[in-house]
């Protein structure tokens, strides 16, 4: 029985999408905790979206595919922070408006050159195919990401959840925000490898959003969405071996599994919870 399940680490590749499918999911999620309580959900879809055209763009030039990716959705996220400061749009309407064009562009891109642009790698991922220099990417990818937001995660909770506070204690909170957002869009160039632009919006989403359920406390939240994330990585792309499905779907269907039992039965924050707080308050009602 244990040899079965060992199976898939006789082979180098699975070994190698386990790791980096864990190593991902656990950056994803550390920033979703950020997006979450801030209402930042929509701008992963935006970029996950936003770096279809610097994808498209790389592979018609024959340059690797995560330059184009990460120069998209740099160019995207400082879009967004420029018309965030400079008009009195709302920030869906800008998350909006960047999603729309930069896809439509990358959608044209695509038409100009179908045959030079594998789309099926752009929106589904593959990440049992990444090379070794693949895999170094991401690894140093994640370990930036990790090293600066473990050293930084107060600054950065600081700056975006009460930025006059931030610039009276003397931060750069606009330097903090541009660090993030590069941050989120070298992590989702990371994450597009390992489920495709379609579902980097649930990896950076998801494990912040069931990680809220389940504490009131920001430090006890980053520590749940990562082992979320993580965990949901491992086995995701441990099962796709057994399963041969596409990896990038189980590890979302896991995430989501966890959310749906934490919506329900979370100590705090759960349906049932809810419904224990309002029967007990009718009874006190009734006995007052």
């Amino acid at each position: 029985m244990i040899a079965i399940l060992l199976e898939p680490f006789s082979y180098s590749y699975m070994t190698n999408a386990v790791f980096v499918s864990a190593l991902v999911g656990g950056v994803c999620a550390f920033l979703s905790c950020y997006l979450i309580l801030k209402g930042w959900s929509l701008i992963g879809d935006a970029l996950s979206h936003a770096i279809v055209p610097g994808v498209a763009g790389a592979y018609m030039l024959g340059l690797p595919f995560s330059i184009g990716a990460f120069l998209s959705g740099g160019l995207a996220a400082s879009a967004m922070l420029f018309l965030n400061r400079r008009t009195k749009l709302r920030e869906d309407v800008i998350i909006g408006l960047i999603f729309t064009s930069f896809f439509g562009l990358g959608l044209f891109m695509v038409s100009l050159s179908p045959t030079s642009v594998n789309i099926q790698t752009i929106v589904l991922g593959n990440v049992l195919a990444i090379t070794p220099a693949d895999t170094l990417q991401l690894v140093i990818i994640s370990a930036v990401t990790l090293i600066v937001m473990t050293l930084k995660w107060r600054d950065f909770m600081v700056a975006f959840f009460d930025e006059n506070h931030g610039r009276s204690i003397g931060l750069n909170t606009a330097l903090l925000r541009v660090t993030f957002f590069a941050l989120l869009a070298a992590t989702t160039v990371a994450a597009l490898q390992t489920v495709g632009a379609f579902l980097v919006i649930a990896m950076v989403v998801t494990p912040g959003a069931t990680a809220h359920l389940l504490t009131d406390r920001f430090p006890a939240l980053i520590r749940i969405a990562v082992a979320i994330g993580a965990v949901t990585g491992f086995l995701g792309a441990w099962s796709s071996y057994f399963l041969d499905a596409a990896t990038g779907g189980i590890i979302v269907l896991l995430q989501t599994a966890l959310f749906l039992a934490a919506f329900v039965f979370a100590p705090k924050h759960g349906i049932l919870a809810a419904r224990r707080k309002a029967r007990l308050a009718l009874r006190q009602q009734a006995a007052g």
